[in-house]
This record gives C-alpha cells, structure tokens and sequence, in this order.
C-alpha cells in the first residue's frame, strides 16, 4: 500500500554568501496514514526545514516527495496551496495568529480560502473552538487570550478543513506545563480520531509521547523506532482532487478579501489615514479645479454673450483700420432694408458713431456717441435701470431723444436719482433723456467711458450730416448657423455693391477664442492638480510596501493555511484600491465644501458637480489604486512562506 507521506533521497541546501549549506542530507522516511509521528532532533538539526518539505511550505533541492503518491514536484503553486489548504493543518509555536482577527475569524481563514460559503464555515469554526473550549471567547482577540487558548485556537485552525495531517512545530515550546498537557491530549485525540500527527520537537518528554520517533542529527536521520506497519482502521485517507474553481467561488473570495482588506485598514487607522491624505487631497484639487473652472467658465462666457453672442457685424473697408475714402461709404441705409428681408435675420441696427461733448448744466464731458434704431437695444439684450429705448416712431421722426448710460448718468446727474425726462446737450443739439441703460463693463471696455444713443436718422441729419452708417449689426435668428447667415450676408452685400467694400466680424468666434482660452488654462490647471494626485498615488505605493514588509508574517501565515499567491496579489491590491477609493469619496465631499465656500464667497458663481465629474474622481481613484497598488501587491504575492513565517 502506498504510504501517505513518502520521501526518497531528499537533500535541502541553502547558499550562504558563496558556500552552500546542507540542512538535509539523502533522507528517505515514509508515514503512513493515522500515524503520530515525533521529529526529535536539537536546534540546527534540520528537524524544523524537514517538516516544512512534509507540509509542502519548502521545496527539497533534491530527491523525490510524493503525497498519497503524487510527486509534489509537479505540482504547481496553486495545487500545493490547495495540498496545504485542504489536508494540512499547521500548528506553530508562537501560534501565528493574526492579531487584528478575533478568534472564530482566525479559525475561518482557511475555508475563506476554500471557497466555504460564510455561514458554513462559521459554524464550523464556533463548533471547533466549543469542541476545543473556547466556546465562550470566540469573539476574543489573540492578545486577551492565554498562550494555551491562543495554541487550541492555532488546532481549530488546522483542523477547519478537515487537516488530515496535523504538523507541528513544537507546539508546547512556548507554554507552561499545564497548557502543554492539554495540547499534547488534543493532538492524541486527534491521532485517535484518524489524523495523521507529526511533531517537531526537541523535547525528549514530548516525542516519547507519540508511537514513533524519528531522531534527525545533522540532517541525517540517525534513528526511527517505526512500529510495526498496521493499517489504522478510522484514519484519514489523503485523496488529492484537481484543482477547482467556480465562479462562486471566485466571487466569494473576492468579497472575503474586501472584508479582510477593510478589517486590516480598520486595524491600522493611522497608517491608512495617512495614506488616504495625498489621495484626498489630489482628488478634491482635480474636482474642484474642474468644477469651479467649469463655473468661472460659464461666467466668462455669460459675459461675453452678454454682448451679443449670435451677431454679426458687418463694417466698411477691408478690415480694421482701412480707412481707404473710397470704402467709406459702402454701407447705404437700402442694405438695411434688403437684410431686414433676409430668414436668418432675428434683428439689426445700423450703427454710426462719433466722439461729442455732453453738457448738463455745468457739467460738460466727452462722451461716444451712438445712432441706432429701435432694434438695437434688442440686438443686444440690454436692459433698462430707467425709462425705455428709442421707438420707431423717434426714429422716424428724427426725434430728439437720448439713452444713456449708468457711466453717463453718474457724471451727469451726480445727486440725481431719477433723470428720464432731463435734457442735455449732444454736441450742439438738445435731447430729452427717455431711458438709462444697464450696460455690462465688457461690452464697452473702460468704466471711464460713457456712451449715449440717439436715433440714427436724428443722428445722421442733425449731428453728422452723412447718409451712410459705420457699421451694421446683424442678429442671427435661433436655429440658424451664425457662420452660414455670414455667408449668405456676405453674398448678399457683395452682390448688391457689385464688389466686396466691406467685412464682417462674427461675434462667436470670440465665444470660441474665449471658450479655447478656459479650456487650456482648465486643462494646465487640471495637470498640476493631477500631479499632486500621482504624487499622492506614489504615497499609496510607498506606504503599501511599507505594509507589506510589516505584514511580511501575516502574509506567511495566510499561504501556510492554503492562500494562492493570487489571493495574497488580490488581498493587497483590493486595499490599495479601497483606500485610493475611500480617499476619493473624502476628496469629492471636500470638494464639495470648497464649492459651497466659492458659492458663498462668489455669490454670483454657480458650481455645480456634474456626474461625469464624479466618475471620473472615481475612476482615477480605482486607477490609482491598481496602478500604484500593484507594485507592492506583487511583492506580497512573491513572498517565500518559509522566509515570511521567520520574519518577525
């Protein structure tokens, strides 16, 4: 019959600096199923790496070991995880609890692992640690249990799969008396009940205790009092089965990493506050930087089109500062009346313009003067403090009126309130003030300069004396194209003149200049704030491997009971994503509040967070964290269990 553990010629040697150390030397052993087996050998004998090849924790440098036959040696990493997880069970000498997990959720770590669904396996851990009596301090923590309860809860462990083969290393070494009785009475019960036990010691007290004792010296066996070979009627037979893998499975492992990921944050608050700080930071910079510019954007360009975005106009000459006479004249007041016929023409205004004085009383100042229509205040959108605009009946009667402005009001009617109805001079000529008009700064430059309007046929007969305007201007009607209605005017007008004596200037393109200039100083604004959001990623990544060489024990620990290099992979990179995640929710509510202060500081301004906004904080988060997480999640997973379990 093949024996349960059987090793043929097994040899382990380590390199020390340029020698090379034989711990092993050419053993052959073979245990056969429900046998309790005792490694007695002092310190350095090679007892302690003998029972890390039985557990499948190292590898010989040579020799053949087979399991129930099978030659570890073809197995890969996630068949020995499996070999561990599912038949044995390791009991250590300093435990190698997890402190930050109480004690049925220690006892659990190896069905997570298995895929055990959580109701099943807390059952089964709270039966084991009543069976083992601890059933009252299941919920207790490593650190408020005696060395003896921290040893039983270590058995409950190895036996939550089933741990057909109980390895332990020196499992009373760091107990009193008593509590090494009890253990050494458990694990006879456990011999007695089928398990197969092998104790590493080198307490001669203890391995007389089990039926069969294997002295090692030197890394050579020097001794094996094996009893007569007889088949153990209730042991536990070792059967190995391929490794398998539900999507169940996989989806229960994933929840059960992201509740160990959020219980050792919890555990290490500070450290993970700390990390999340560069995280919380860079995210609120980026949100708020593309909320508030999104909102100082919409301000800019609220003011521009607030002086008559969807215009057109159109301009003697060539382009600015032709003053060529021969062009001079080019626009006539029947080109007024052929667009006013034009579809795409909501509104328009001619336009002719001239510095004049301004005198009230003693008060005399320089001021532009403007003749329009009755349109042109609605060209513009242009709202009233006081009074109206000019109507078409002042314009077609060449009315003597005048509409002006806060700027003009201020210097002329210093101590005056209500001034519809005064009457100034315009040049020579005298005009009944009929509105005041609330005129946005950008729209004429300097808040020092003061603008009136007077009806364009008033201005062209009585002030002027020419019957050609200076410009036109044409407002495009809604759900017309302000660059197809340019061209049609342009076709138009040419046609008409016989030649092009004239340009136009469309009042978009300064919206899209204006809207080109917010979006690059945004998106430079948006690169420095997502620079401080890497160099917050680059802080996950320092404190993540910082982490991992903390947890260096933890991480042994988890592969001893059976976690897959790809679980301890998983395990990490789920916290550094839970905490770039959690940074990334803290950064978007800051960002919030840094929006609510702009808000109060800057009545005017509207932030909103737009959900793009939020999915893309969201999504950097979750990049972040797989980026930066991997590096150090990669280390953990290409740890040696043998190397992590020793790092204390």
């Amino acid at each position: 019959m093949a024996a349960l553990l059987e090793l043929s010629r097994i040899g382990r040697s380590y390199l020390s600096g340029e020698q090379t150390v034989d711990v092993l030397k050419n053993i052959s052993l073979r245990i056969d199923a429900g046998e309790m087996v005792a490694i007695m050998g002092a310190s350095g004998s090679g007892k302690s790496t003998l029972m890390n090849i039985l557990g499948c924790l190292d590898k010989p440098s040579a020799g053949i070991y087979r399991v129930a036959g099978q030659d570890v040696a073809m197995l890969d990493g996630n068949a020995l995880a499996q070999l561990r997880r599912e038949h044995f069970g390791f009991i250590f000498q300093r435990y190698h609890l997890l402190p930050h997990l109480s004690a049925a959720h220690n006892v659990e770590v190896p069905a997570v692992y298995a895929g055990s669904s959580k109701t099943a396996r807390r059952e089964r851990a709270e039966a084991l640690l009543q069976r083992l009596g601890l059933g009252e301090r299941t919920a207790y923590r490593p650190n408020q249990l005696s060395g003896g309860q921290q040893q039983r809860v270590s058995i409950a462990r190895a036996l939550m799969n089933g741990g057909q083969v109980i390895l332990a290393d020196e499992p009373t070494g760091a107990l009193d008396s008593h509590s090494g009785e009890e253990v050494m009475a458990i694990l006879k019960q456990l011999r007695e009940q089928g398990h197969t036990v092998i104790i590493v010691t080198h307490d001669p007290a203890i391995a007389h205790q089990a039926e069969r004792i294997i002295e090692i010296r030197d890394g050579e066996i020097v001794a094996d009092s094996r009893p007569l070979t007889q088949e153990v009627p209730q042991a536990k037979k070792l059967i190995l089965a391929t490794p398998t893998s539900s999507w169940r499975q996989v989806s229960g492992r994933f929840r059960e990493s992201l509740v160990m990921a959020w219980r050792a944050m919890a555990a290490n608050k500070m450290r993970t506050a700390l990390t999340m700080l560069g995280i919380i930071i860079g995210i609120a910079s980026v949100v708020s930087i593309l909320v508030i510019g999104d909102a100082a954007k919409h301000m800019v360009l609220a003011d521009i089109k607030s002086i008559g975005t969807n215009t057109v106009n159109v301009f003697p000459g060539k382009d600015f500062g032709d003053d060529d006479p021969s062009f001079r004249q080019s626009l006539k007041y029947s080109d007024l009346s052929a667009l006013s016929e034009q579809p795409y023409v909501h509104a328009l205004s001619p336009n002719i313009d001239s510095n004049m004085r301004l005198r009230f009383s003693n008060i005399d100042v320089a001021a532009n003067v403007s003749g329009v229509n009755s349109e042109y205040f609605r060209v513009y959108g242009m709202t009233f403090s006081q009074g109206r605009g000019i109507d078409a009946q002042q314009e077609q009667s060449q009315a003597q009126v005048v509409v002006i402005d806060a700027n003009t009001q201020r210097r002329l009617f210093p101590h005056q309130n209500d001034v519809v109805g005064k009457v100034i001079l315009v040049g020579n000529m005298p005009a009944t003030v009929v509105g005041v008009a609330q005129v946005k700064q950008s729209m004429f430059g300097s808040s020092n300069t003061l603008n009136v309007w007077v009806p364009y046929t008033t201005m062209a007969n009585r002030l002027v004396g020419h019957d050609y305007f200076d410009s036109i201007t044409v407002r495009i009607r809604e759900g017309y194209s302000s660059q197809e209605a340019e061209q049609q005017l342009t076709r138009l007008l040419t046609l008409r003149h016989g030649k092009k004596d004239f340009f136009t200037y469309n009042m978009d393109s300064l919206v899209q200049t204006a809207e080109k200039t917010t979006r690059t100083l945004q998106l430079f604004l948006t690169l420095v704030a997502v620079i401080s959001l890497v160099v917050g990623g680059i802080g996950v990544m320092n404190i993540m491997l910082v982490s991992v060489t903390e947890r260096t024990r933890e991480i042994g620990i988890r592969m001893a009971v059976g976690a897959r290099s790809s679980d301890v992979l998983q395990q990490f990179l789920i916290e550094a994503i839970l905490v770039c995640l959690v940074g990334g929710a803290l950064g978007i509510t800051l960002s919030f509040a840094i929006g609510l202060l702009v808000e109060l500081v800057l009545p005017g301004w509207q932030v909103s967070f737009p959900p793009s906004a939020l999915l893309s904080a969201f999504l950097c988060s979750t990049g972040i964290g797989v980026v930066f997480g991997y590096l150090p999640a990669r280390n953990a997973a290409r740890l040696n269990p043998i190397d992590a379990l020793a790092r204390e």
